[in-house]
This record gives C-alpha cells, sequence and structure tokens, in this order.
C-alpha cells in the first residue's frame, strides 16, 4: 500500500513566508529556506512552494530562493506561480525544484500541460486548482457561469484563478478531468471556503475530484486538527495533505500528526 503523504505549503510574497484566511489577511510567517529546512527535518514528505506574488522581480526572488532550498532540504519540493510557459518551467526544475505547479496559466492556455507533460513527464506537473462551492439563487432559477454554461443544481465547484480573484465559470471537476487528459500528473485542490478556517477539509470536495481522476490528489484548505487529516486521507479520498499555519505556527507538529495517524493505521513515513 503506498503511504500518504503530509506537505507543508510556504506561501511566498516578496521572499516571504505568508499565511492568511480566505486567501486575505496575509501575515509574515518566517523566511522560505529556513521553514523549508525545519520541516525537512522534522519529517515532512514534500513541500510546496507558491510565489503569490509572481511579478518579473519576485520571480528572480523565487529562482534564488528555490536554489537555496534544493542546497539544504532532501525531500521533493514542488514550485508554483507566476510559471507560464515551458521555459519557466525548465528553468525553475534547473534550479532543483522537483515539480512545476501551474494555475492560472493552465486556465488561459491548457496546451500547456501537455507541453510541460511531454517535455519533463507527467510527474513533474502539479495542477493546482482553486475551487469554491456554486451559490444558488434564493428563489431556486438556474445558476449561469461566466462562460455560459447553466447549473440547475446548487451542489458543484468553480474554478477560480488569479491567487482565487477570478470566477472562471468553469466546473471543477469538468477541468481536473480535461487537465488530466492533457497531461497534469497531480491535482493540487483547495477550497477556498474552508481555507484558513481550521474548520477541516472540505471532504466532499476532495472525495468528487479523487473518484474523478486517475492521479494523486493533494487535499489543501481548512486543516484545524489532527482528525482533519485522518478524514481528508480515508473519507476524503487523498493521497496527501497539505496544511500551512497550522504547521507555521507550531500548532501541531509533523511528526506528532504522523504518528496519530499511524496509530489510526493510516500508511505515512516516519
Amino acid at each position: 500500500m503506498l503511504t500518504k503523504r503530509i506537505i507543508p505549503c510556504l506561501d511566498v510574497k516578496n521572499g516571504r513566508v505568508v499565511k492568511g484566511i480566505n486567501f486575505v489577511s496575509l501575515r509574515d510567517a518566517g523566511d522560505p529556506v529556513e521553514q523549508g529546512e525545519a520541516y525537512s527535518r522534522e519529517g515532512a514528505d514534500e513541500l510546496v512552494f507558491l510565489d503569490i506574488t509572481a511579478t518579473s522581480d519576485a520571480r528572480r526572488t523565487v529562482a534564488d530562493m528555490v536554489r537555496r532550498v534544493a542546497e539544504r532540504v532532501f525531500i521533493p519540493f514542488t514550485v508554483g506561480g507566476g510559471i507560464r510557459t515551458v521555459d519557466d518551467m525548465r528553468s525553475i526544475l534547473r534550479e532543483g525544484a522537483d515539480k512545476i505547479s501551474v494555475n492560472s496559466a493552465a486556465i488561459l492556455n491548457p496546451e500547456l500541460l501537455r507541453e510541460g507533460a511531454d517535455a519533463f513527464g507527467a510527474q513533474c506537473i502539479v495542477l493546482a486548482v482553486d475551487a469554491r462551492r456554486r451559490r444558488v439563487h434564493p428563489d431556486g432559477t438556474p445558476i449561469t457561469g461566466r462562460n455560459g454554461d447553466v447549473w440547475t443544481r446548487e451542489d458543484g465547484w468553480t474554478v477560480y484563478r488569479s491567487g482565487g480573484r477570478i470566477d472562471t465559470g468553469q466546473d471543477v471537476l469538468a477541468w481536473v478531468e480535461k487537465a488530466c487528459a492533457l497531461g497534469a500528473g497531480e491535482i493540487l485542490l483547495t477550497s477556498m471556503d474552508a481555507d484558513g478556517t481550521k474548520k477541516g477539509y472540505d471532504l466532499t470536495l476532495t472525495r468528487a475530484v479523487a473518484d474523478a481522476v486517475p492521479v494523486p490528489v493533494i487535499a489543501s484548505g481548512g486543516a484545524g486538527r489532527k482528525e482533519d487529516f485522518r478524514r481528508a486521507l480515508t473519507q476524503g479520498g487523498a493521497d496527501a495533505a497539505l496544511a500551512a499555519s497550522l504547521f507555521h505556527y507550531r500548532e501541531l507538529g509533523i511528526r506528532e500528526l504522523k504518528e496519530y495517524l499511524r496509530g489510526e493505521k493510516i500508511p505515512v513515513r516516519l
């Protein structure tokens, strides 16, 4: 049986780790290289670094960060944010990243997934998906998405891009199925509704995506207690669980979490 993975996520802005609630109210959470090294020592299975500013200046900052992380961290790590071309992917991988995460760029140009998978292998291409549950009209009338889709039921989720600021109108399940067919080798799935709330992962969303795609799914958004990880990895069907503030502010240790999961008969690497 494959082991389940625990993955700290470091949102990086201007060379610093930041964390917020529902994608806003950001506060400083430390140096990304020091944080990454600490998580590696504590037993994290992988790391995710997301450049949330992604300007040209930030791109140079992140390239330097990737190089420094690669020198000091000996577990796989993924880098995303502002990666728009195969050349962008290549430059970050050359600095030492193991995987590339794409979100908005793949929405705007889905062929980027195929091009990246052809160049580096599907195992290197992580599709990040920011999902929000669709809202219904109080009178029950159908919902029309921004791309013209019409939904007559409330259940389901819509894809957002640009750091959760723009509603694409795309259905989450349709998008992940298409993305995997193009070459995405993993899905990093964030519930915008649950993000930063510490009320638990969106298990319905996670299970729906896990059932829809043939690739690993990383659950993200909402972790607040050890039990939330257990539920995501069992009820939610996730292959990995990602968290940020819970780890950054030392509210939960990775080894403590893994020992708990092993006690719950969930296969993890200690």
